[in-house]
């Protein structure tokens, strides 16, 4: 195994034995959320120096992620996720559903396994580049670069979007139903969920556009990031609807992911 990608894997894992242990003390799930932005612009940068040669197309996918990554921790910090007891809600939903030790497992194998592993797996396409002969920038590089900054951007709006949505509401001035249905999410229940997932499918398309076949290794993590948003999308709106008597409604009217026309309502 190369000794770039033998490093990166022992620090994904000494991240993932570091957020189990941590858990573990303080009683708190969310410690991959808070690495989440951070580790794969980690990997994608270690990949890039490892390279031992200057590689244009590397550079680009480093300041893409490290853009994305910035980002996103901005976002997640403003709610309160690196504060103490900012764990994920959805963490005391299972723990109420589940008994210690299957939570106890969940923790082991899901949120600090296969989570740490696909964060990772994202990062592979910048490995790929390693592994292959420098080229020059060609189209693809054009197409996976425009399409990560649109959705980079996308995601950028639907995230200011519900942060004024949730500062309107808990100062008491909300209205509506509770939960956010305008801007980008009168066309889509998760525009950022749809975003974060177009993000990772660009990223892998640089894999192209270094010559490598389109089934490669790199094809990993946007696949697994897919299913496991598909799950969580799943899980997330199962909360909603037992809050929000209108979000069946909603359901019905606005498509999932994919930004698309709101249906008319049923006469």
């Amino acid at each position: 195994m190369p000794a770039n990608l033998t490093i990166a894997i022992y620090g994904c894992a000494t991240f993932a034995v570091a957020c189990q242990v941590i858990s573990m003390l303080t009683k708190e799930h969310s410690w991959v959320d808070r690495l989440w932005s951070i580790t794969p612009v980690l990997y994608v940068v270690w990949f890039a120096l490892s390279a031992g040669r200057f590689d244009l197309r590397l550079l680009l996918m480093a300041v893409l992620v490290a853009a994305w990554g910035t980002r996103l921790t901005y976002n997640f910090a403003r709610k309160g996720g690196y504060r103490r007891g900012g764990e994920d809600y959805r963490w005391e939903v299972l723990r109420r559903r589940m008994t210690p030790g299957q939570f106890a497992i969940l923790n082991v194998v899901f949120i600090n396994g296969f989570q740490h592993g696909l964060l990772l797996l994202l990062a592979l396409p910048a490995w790929i580049m390693t592994t292959l002969p420098p080229s020059d920038l060609n189209v693809w590089d054009a197409i996976a670069g425009g399409f990560f900054l649109i959705f980079l951007v996308g995601e950028t709006i639907a995230d200011q979007q519900q942060w004024n949505f949730h500062l309107k509401k808990a100062a008491g001035h909300g209205d509506g139903p509770g939960f956010l249905s305008t801007g980008l999410f009168r066309y889509s229940r998760h525009p950022n969920f749809f975003c974060e997932q177009g993000i990772w499918w660009s990223f892998y398309l640089f894999t192209i556009a270094a010559g490598s076949s389109w089934w490669n290794v790199a094809l990993l993590g946007p696949v697994l990031l897919t299913l496991l948003f598909h799950g969580s999308t799943a899980f997330t709106e199962s909360i909603s609807a037992s809050k929000y008597p209108e979000y069946a409604a909603y359901r019905r009217r606005t498509s999932r992911l994919i930004p698309w026309f709101p249906a008319a309502p049923k006469a």
